[in-house]
């Protein structure tokens, strides 16, 4: 088998089997003749999802789509792990759930890695729904790149800028994120200690300081409904607590405090404005931000 897709489902299965089925639309072949296969983790939803999604599976008859029901929900690189176990694929492709497969590149992209073995990991272009690109590759999170990142200079194209061509990256988007099994496997998966954010950055990273290339691939249509699968200010309390753990991880306590100080400051200014305005959205979200500091 040539690629395993995994995906998370967590309390959205409508939003799970749209992908399911924009990813068979474009694959039916491949998935009938067991050139792919899809994998769908459920983490621990308790919601019902896994039954809508079994029903969905059996009645539309995915040919080598499987279901793990997960009893916990243990966060995106635990769940995604446990499906990577499962895979039978020589390339697993992490694909979020809040993404629409529009286009048969990600078979191309596959045998992209597998003709440039100096290549493990190889990410995609991210669109929004009106076309528009995300970003989708970056830069690692050196204290003057966490800096910009605060700053919001990102949305400016200041920060990450998605490569026109195929092009070495420092990392990759984890909403579509390729990497060879093997080497996945080698390098210990994702940190399980990163519930959700940044754990694409930190493989990558990881990645990098083994010897291994990441790569962007620009040339694909993969519509991301961005944050389809959590709201922002999780998002935003998340990014604060695990750029702190990659920080304590990875660079030198120097650094770590220094980053530790820049968040605090932004939270204080943005909560203070939120209680000046009263912005219930502002406040409670760097609120809590500030705890997880």
């Amino acid at each position: 088998m040539l690629l395993s897709i995994i995906t998370l489902n967590y309390k959205k299965p409508e939003l799970t089997l749209a992908c399911i089925a924009s990813a068979y639309k474009q694959y039916q072949k491949e998935f009938q003749n067991g050139t792919i296969e899809l994998i769908v983790v459920d983490n621990g939803s308790g919601d019902g999802s896994v039954e809508t999604i079994e029903k969905a599976i059996k009645k539309e008859q995915y040919a080598h789509v499987n279901l793990i029901a997960n009893t916990e929900n243990g966060g995106f690189g635990k769940g995604c792990n446990l499906g990577a176990h499962k895979a039978k694929g020589e390339y697993l492709l992490f694909l979020n759930n809040d993404t629409f497969v529009k286009d048969k590149n990600l078979l191309v992209m596959a045998k992209y890695l597998q003709n440039h073995t100096e290549v493990t990991i190889l990410g995609g272009l991210l669109r929004n729904t009106d076309g528009t690109p995300q970003a989708s590759a970056g830069k690692f999170y050196t204290p003057l790149k966490a800096l910009s990142f605060l700053l919001g200079l990102q949305r400016y194209g200041l920060s990450d800028k998605n490569p026109t061509t195929i092009s070495q990256v420092d990392w990759v988007k984890g909403a579509v994120f390729m990497i060879q099994k093997n080497i996945f496997e080698k390098l210990g998966g994702f940190d399980e200690k990163i519930f959700m954010y940044t754990e694409d950055m930190e493989l990558c990273y990881r990645a990098n300081l083994a010897g291994y290339k990441t790569f962007f691939y620009p040339d694909i249509m993969i519509v991301h409904k961005e944050h389809g699968s959590a709201n922002r200010t999780f998002a935003i309390v998340n990014i604060y607590k695990n750029l702190l753990y990659f920080y304590k991880k990875h660079r030198s306590r120097g650094e770590y405090l220094f980053l530790r100080s820049l968040m605090a400051t932004k939270a204080g200014i943005l909560l203070t404005a939120g209680k000046i305005l009263k912005n219930t959205y502002l406040t409670q979200t760097y609120e809590q931000a500030l705890k997880a500091l």
